[in-house]
């Protein structure tokens, strides 16, 4: 039976996400509609907030499997103050849908989240403990756990992008755990995320009947990092970096692009690599299909950095997932030729 438990815990987690998402709908028509802008990807009022559905889902799920599969004490703090950080990014993000906070404050808020995280539940994990002082190391973390929260939000700008990304990264995260590659709490967490994730998906497919919102957007990004650094903190940091490569390079790269315009970057806007794709000629679901079969290669690459350690390997495949992902951008940098 317990060999069966991930699964039980995805199939669980998706009936609760999708059954809360219609539950939730009507609210959510009332009080957070997304309304269609110069820089909006969508033509018509679309009731945002389902990363609530999301997420409880998620929890709730997590919650009833943990109260079957037993885990020692420490993991199972580490899962309650992850929830708890992601809990708390979920007010901030649905206070900032509602109305819009400043990014004075904003960004301190999500720093302390990360924070929790970084120091509190995961205080066990070193990445370069040869090569890094602990201070300098959880700083790192801490900077890269804000900038994942925050990629993940700006990267949820069409419908099924947010799946692409985080369902191949939690369901390969799941899988690790089977072999032991992770902890099983981690994994116990990943599957819940992958069921909660595709509980959302059939209301948020192209065209979607329910966004995210920066509700489900923030903490959804605060989960993945938690994943990510789990994973490398087994020394799989190759992997951890190769498995978020597309949307770590077109949120990054954008980031710098703009900062060169000198531009506001706090500001909404439409220059993101899959943006400028839906104007150069792509569909949603063509450019949401490419970065899953591109997230699927990624997977494949992270397996063998992690089956291979010399050196030689991580690199080839750190480079080979590099050089699919800027083959990918470009395609979408530029216009669609008809056939």
């Amino acid at each position: 039976m317990e060999r069966f438990a991930p699964l039980l815990l995805i199939a669980l987690a998706a009936g609760l996400a999708f059954a809360l998402c219609l539950a939730l709908r009507p609210l959510m028509m009332r009080y957070a509609l997304a309304r269609p802008n110069a820089r909006s990807s969508h033509r018509i009022p679309t009731p945002q907030g389902g990363g609530i559905a999301v997420l409880a889902g998620t929890f709730l799920a997590l919650e009833v499997a943990l109260t079957f599969i037993p885990i020692d004490a420490g993991a199972r703090q580490g899962l309650t103050l992850v929830m708890l950080a992601s809990a708390l990014l979920a007010v901030v993000g649905a206070w900032d849908d509602i109305r819009p906070l400043s990014p004075a404050l904003r960004l301190p808020l999500q720093f302390l989240c990360v924070g929790i995280v970084v120091f509190y539940a995961a205080p066990d994990i070193r990445l370069l403990p040869e090569t890094l002082p602990l201070w300098a190391e959880r700083g790192l973390a801490l900077v890269a756990g804000a900038w994942f929260v925050n990629l993940v939000n700006f990267m949820d700008g069409i419908d099924w992008i947010t799946l692409a990304g985080l369902v191949p990264l939690s369901g390969a995260i799941a899988l690790a755990a089977g072999y032991g590659i992770v902890d099983p709490a981690t994994g116990l967490l990943a599957a819940a995320l992958l069921g909660g994730l595709l509980g959302f998906a059939p209301l948020n497919r192209p065209v979607a009947r329910i966004f995210l919102g920066d509700v489900g957007a923030l903490p959804l990004g605060l989960l993945g990092a938690y994943l990510l650094y789990r994973l490398a903190g087994t020394g799989a940091l190759t992997a951890a970096l190769i498995l978020p490569l597309y949307h770590v390079m077109d949120s990054t790269i954008t980031l710098f692009r703009r900062l060169m315009r000198g531009e506001k970057i706090w500001q909404a806007h439409r220059s993101h690599f899959y943006q400028q794709a839906t104007d150069n000629g792509f569909k949603v679901i063509e450019i949401v299909t490419r970065v899953a079969l591109l997230n699927l290669c990624l997977i494949g690459l992270a397996a063998i950095s992690i089956a291979v350690p010399a050196l030689p390997a991580q690199l080839g495949c750190l480079l080979a997932a590099l050089v699919l992902t800027g083959l990918l951008l470009r395609r979408f940098s530029r216009k669609r030729t008809q056939s």
